[in-house]
């Protein structure tokens, strides 16, 4: 017979930012090894219960017994299984392992030559009851949490994540026996902290939500709780014509932190407007886990809302409260901000020279003499003021020194831009110390202007160099300074806002930027080629891997028309003639690879060498086409270039058809590779497409 199973965990309070994967992980590990030892059907789908206090899991149409199976342990080989008439003592051991005598066991065919038959043990295993390996499974599922740290508790020996009250393992109406973390399995569980009337008891393992509901106070499904939660805030939101502000990490905490949602609304004094409206927002979202109001406008209003775990009739001791412990937050924050436009940004500059960069490259102050040179020739080269450039790099760090950035780290650069409009400074350099941080992650938004871009790319590529060139370099997954991340905003940077600079060129003069002999010599050629797999990982998202590898087969340092000449080359792919060019382009690269030595200088094609019809042809289509590409590579119409090598496809076929390439006279030979090497150059201005073969 089957029927639902349910586990369930009663805890401490589980940390509230880990409880989804927590969940998942615990209701994924049960259902699988159910599944595997034949309890429940493969397309059974588990229902995933958290909440603060509790991880359960509960899993329809389980078995009490599991069905006879079929067991099968592989062996040793049977080429070792004997030597000289003896069995091998891995034979032996195989055999006593499974209690049969080494002639009693049947061998396994893997191969036609019988290298690879091994000895195998077949039996058919009487079905066990669940009770026999439930147990064992939840405790393998809790040992498999990704669990933030482990402690102990009491007297116990036992470990997990938060002390553990109860345990419960119901099948339909029965208890399953069995102990995990010392604590033998009822049906007995607790509901909300401060609103259930006591100790709750389950009656089967169907009714579990329901019952938790109208005796614990408890919604115990993650996903029902959110999307009330989700629903209220919206609601009342919209009752003031406003929206909510805070994401979806925010919104899964708040989710973690109640078992019996209640969203409330609060207020603060008007007064409290007068500061930036992200100090306010950070600190009402990451101290006290409100969801600040926003008007239409996307401006901070006096109101927020609290999702708070208790239902009372008379919710003003919760609001006030949490506004008085908001008010004295906010309190802060405005003084920081007053206290903080006594001194003006760039008169923090100085203090800098206190602060270390990293020992081996210097202070900040050192950094940002960098940034203001890297910064002020990158805006040249953009054709914007180099003036205004160097001076939003020199004030790009200022408000790190700042009262509100150091109460709040996440608000560096933001500050900075506040303060340097207060202070005057042109609108340029003001919007530069925010947005020089651009982007800061995957999908972010680029810095906008050119001010601000040549600040950020100073910014990145100085990271990059310097932490590149004293050798803490990127390895597995440990890239503790970010390089990845910076790497890749550059790249964004110059891809889609097609910025028209050399990335090698940047590099040079970033490195050319600290003092002789901080960094390694080789440190450009590192970081481009670093660089360059970062692209290839950014663009796979969009394009054929082989047609990157063929637009970069060259190493090109430009990227501000990568996507013209991607877009060119599956123009060209779409081609009747492409394959069979692509082919013999590389029949071209192979012959020259082999016969031309690196740095060898070919001679200039002599149409009097030119002795086989085919090769004369050849000769004559591909000046033919020359013109027509260059005219086409100068308007940057990549797709019109390589469109054209589709009127070279007769004359190639031709030429490999009749001519050999490797003639017995040395200098008709030449002539030949030079009249190849010279259309692999003709073909090839826009991609490789020697790697578009297949």
């Amino acid at each position: 017979m089957s029927s639902t199973l349910l586990i369930e965990l009663f805890t401490e309070e589980l940390p509230p930012k880990a409880l989804p994967r927590l969940a998942a992980s615990f209701a994924e590990t049960i259902a699988t090894e159910l599944k595997k030892l034949g309890f429940v059907a493969a397309d059974a789908q588990a229902v995933e219960y958290a909440s603060p206090r509790r991880l359960a899991v509960s899993l329809p149409g389980v078995l009490a017994v599991q069905p006879d199976r079929m067991v099968e342990k592989k062996g040793p080989a049977v080429a070792a299984g004997y030597k000289d008439g003896q069995p091998s003592p891995a034979l032996l051991g195989f055999a006593r392992s499974v209690g049969l005598a080494a002639d009693q066991l049947d061998q396994l065919v893997q191969g036609s030559d019988g290298k690879q038959d091994v000895y195998i043990y077949r039996a058919e295993k009487q079905g066990e009851p669940l009770a026999a390996h439930l147990s064992a499974i939840v405790a393998d599922a809790l040992k498999k949490l990704p669990a933030p740290k482990l402690m102990r508790w009491g007297s116990r020996d036992s470990q997990f994540i938060r002390p553990v009250h109860g345990l419960v393992m119901l099948h339909g109406d029965q208890v399953v026996a069995g102990e995990v973390l010392g604590f033998a399995a009822g049906h007995v569980t607790g509901g909300h902290r401060f609103l259930s009337q006591g100790a709750v008891t389950l009656a089967d393992a169907d009714s579990y939500a329901e019952t938790l509901r109208q005796q614990g106070r408890v919604v115990a499904s993650f996903s029902e709780r959110r999307a009330a939660i989700v629903a209220a805030l919206n609601s009342k939101a919209a009752a003031h014509g406003a929206r909510i502000a805070g994401g979806d990490a925010l919104i899964d905490e708040v989710t973690a932190l109640v078992e019996w949602p209640v969203v409330l609304e609060g207020s603060f004094e008007e007064e409290f407007l007068k500061v930036p409206q992200e100090c306010l927002i950070l600190t009402m979202q990451q101290n006290q886990k409100y969801f600040p109001l926003l008007d239409a406008s996307g401006k901070l209003t006096h109101r927020y809302l609290i999702v708070s775990n208790l239902e009372t009739a008379d919710p003003r001791f919760i609001v006030n409260g949490n506004a008085r412990v908001l008010r004295a937050r906010l309190s802060d924050a405005k003084f920081f901000y007053e206290q903080d436009q006594k001194h003006r940004l760039d008169s923090r500059v100085a203090r800098l020279a206190e602060v270390v960069y990293h020992n081996k490259i210097g202070s900040q102050l050192e950094r940002v003499a960098r940034l203001e040179a890297v910064a002020a020739a990158i805006a040249g080269e953009l054709g914007a003021d180099q003036a205004l450039a160097g001076r939003a790099a020199y004030l790009a760090k200022a408000d790190l020194l700042t009262d509100m950035v150091g109460e709040f780290p996440e608000l560096q650069g933001i500050m900075g831009t506040y303060y340097a409009r207060l202070d005057g400074e042109d609108a340029a350099v003001a919007a530069a110390v925010e947005g020089h941080y651009h982007p800061r992650f995957a999908g972010d938004s680029l810095p906008e202007g050119a001010i601000a871009q040549a600040v950020s790319l100073a910014d990145k590529l100085e990271t990059l160099v310097g932490i590149w060139g004293i050798g803490l370099i990127p390895t597995g997954d440990k890239d503790p300074f970010a390089l990845r991340r910076a790497a890749l905003g550059v790249l964004r940077m110059l891809v889609e806002a097609k910025l028209p600079l050399d990335l090698k060129q940047l590099l040079a003069q970033t490195a050319a930027a600290f003092p002789a002999g901080v960094v390694a010599a080789d440190t450009v050629d590192g970081v481009f080629g670093f660089m360059l797999e970062r692209l290839k990982n950014l663009l796979a998202a969009d394009f054929p891997a082989a047609d990157i590898e063929a637009v970069l087969a060259d190493k090109p340092s430009r990227f501000d028309e990568l996507a013209l000449r991607l877009a060119a080359v599956a123009e060209f792919k779409a081609l009747p003639e492409a394959a069979a060019l692509a082919a013999a382009n590389k029949r071209i690269r192979n012959i020259l690879k082999k016969n031309v030595s690196e740095g060898q200088a070919l001679p200039a094609i002599a149409a009097g060498l030119l002795a086989d019809a085919a090769e004369r042809d050849l000769h004559g289509a591909l000046v033919a086409l020359q013109t027509p590409v260059a005219a086409a590579l100068a308007a940057h119409d990549y797709t019109a270039a390589l469109k054209q090598l589709a009127g070279l496809r007769a004359p190639v076929d031709a030429f490999f058809d009749s001519v050999m390439v490797m003639a017995d006279d040395l200098a008709v030979r030449h002539n030949r590779l030079a009249l190849l090497a010279a259309l692999s150059n003709l073909m090839n201005q826009v991609a490789d497409i020697s790697l578009l073969a297949e």
